[in-house]
């Protein structure tokens, strides 16, 4: 399984006190509402690697602005600085998002390269059992028609007993009979049968064994990519949290001072509050209907659960086993080998790692179960990603959520049901849903049987 980030070592965590401010200790859908988890998530100001030193430096204050409106010099020195930082925020956002982009992209298909590897190793190990078996089996038959042989023509009647069993193995009995020139002259044909297969599960079993050291040594590249991933997303934002939690401001201040009517600089003030104000009502809307579909996807499922329908979990419901639903959309793609379609640029794998679940762009997407977030941001084709780690070798990922729409941190702990995200349409997708895996040690397994032992229907 891919590891954990530590945030001690890559400093790109939050101070506790940023985190007690910042976030929760777990988002129920009721906290996230409350909690104002549904709008777009506004980080303060975080120090993180990569930073400006125009991060670092004071910003002017109001009461510096209006100093300055009263000297020509002063004013354009103020102008000067201020229009320096706003140009140093936008690049140091545009820099950090666009290395939080490569940084995933590396990610992205470390990971594919990763399952692909999987894939390869597991189809020549199978393959390998098949020659295996066909070569005992070949041997046997071979050893079968020897010992035959031998109690017709009377030659050995020792050799009947020889004989008589079945070979541990191909090697041990083609060992016994290629010593016998009599035999291999008139049972030639099972006898190279049983070689031709011998040598071929030999020869698969060693690719076998060459594919597994490269699936290995390709999970260690996916670890490092993603904790690289992790560091960059954080990075861009922290660099954005800084440039929204200021930009307002400053782009007031520089109108302030460079307006010449006799507009005081407490209406420029009063303009930053009423920006303000008019972003706490677009968010409190944004929560009101996310309440609303949270609210209806609770109904469905109590309404479910009243008739027997089971499992189906999702915002606070679920199995017996402390699973959940993730999404409640519909099942539009399966696990497993598909039709790669393209479209947009790019195509579709030819191997599904997991489901696709349709309800719709912004729809809740819940904690499949309790576990450890430990990754949340962009991830290439999967778009904006949370993957967690639930214990045990076992984990979930979750792909394609709308941008801003990522509700949980990295390394913060969610209980079964949480909202961690929205649903949406980024990376390689073709519309809004939730592309939803399960990993075992690493390696993805059909969400579909898995969450069905768990008493989850999805």
């Amino acid at each position: 399984m891919l590891e954990r980030i530590d945030t001690d070592e890559c400093g790109c965590g939050p101070s506790e006190a940023e985190k007690r401010t910042l976030w929760p200790s777990a988002f129920t859908r009721r906290a996230a509402i409350g909690a104002g988890a549904l709008g777009l998530l506004t980080v303060g100001a975080i120090a993180s690697p990569g930073i400006s030193p125009a991060f670092a430096a004071g910003y002017p204050s109001w009461d510096d602005v209006q100093a300055a409106k009263a000297n020509e010099a002063a004013k354009a020195a103020e102008v000067t600085r201020i229009q320096g930082i706003i140009d140093s925020l936008n690049a140091q956002v545009a820099a950090t998002q666009a290395e939080a982009v490569r940084t995933s992209d590396v990610f992205y298909y470390a990971q594919q390269a990763y399952f692909e590897a999987v894939h390869r190793a597991d189809d020549l190990q199978a393959k390998a059992d098949q020659e295996s078996a066909l070569a005992v089996d070949a041997a046997n038959k071979a050893g079968r028609i020897a010992a035959q042989l031998y109690r017709n023509g009377g030659d050995d009647t020792s050799l009947q007993l020889f004989f008589a069993g079945s070979a541990a193995s191909a090697d041990d009995l083609l060992s016994r009979l290629g010593t016998m020139d009599k035999l291999i002259q008139r049972n030639q044909a099972s006898y190279a049968a049983a070689v031709t297969a011998r040598d071929s599960a030999k020869n698969l079993g060693n690719q076998a064994v060459v594919a597994r050291d490269e699936r290995d040594r390709l999970q260690k590249e996916a670890e490092a990519a993603m904790v690289a991933a992790q560091k960059a997303a954080d990075a861009a934002q922290a660099a954005l949290a800084e440039q929204q939690a200021n930009l307002t401001t400053l782009q007031a201040q520089l109108a302030a001072l460079q307006d010449t009517t006799a507009k005081t600089i407490a209406d420029y003030q009063a303009g930053v509050e009423a920006a303000r104000i008019a972003e706490e009502q677009r968010q409190a809307a944004i929560r009101a209907e996310a309440k609303r579909l949270a609210d209806a996807a609770a109904a469905a499922a109590a309404a479910a659960a009243a008739a027997g329908g089971g499992g189906g979990g999702g915002g606070g419901g679920g199995g017996w086993s402390g699973w959940v639903r993730p999404n409640w959309g519909w099942e539009s793609s399966g696990y497993g080998p598909r039709y790669s379609q393209c479209g947009n640029g790019y195509c579709a794998s030819g191997f599904h790692e997991g489901v696709d679940l349709a309800q719709g762009c912004g729809s809740a997407i819940y904690a499949a179960s309790a576990g450890r977030v430990t990754y949340a941001g962009p991830n290439g084709g999967y778009g904006n990603y949370v993957r967690i780690d639930h214990g045990g070798g076992v984990g979930s990922g979750y792909g394609h959520i709308v941008n801003g729409g990522i509700y949980v941190r990295y390394g913060q702990w969610v209980n079964a049901g949480d909202i961690i995200a929205a649903e949406g349409n980024t990376g390689n997708s073709f519309g809004c849903h939730l592309h939803f895996e399960i990993y075992v040690n690493g390696r993805t397994v059909n969400p579909v049987p898995f969450m069905a032992d768990r008493g989850i229907s999805v």
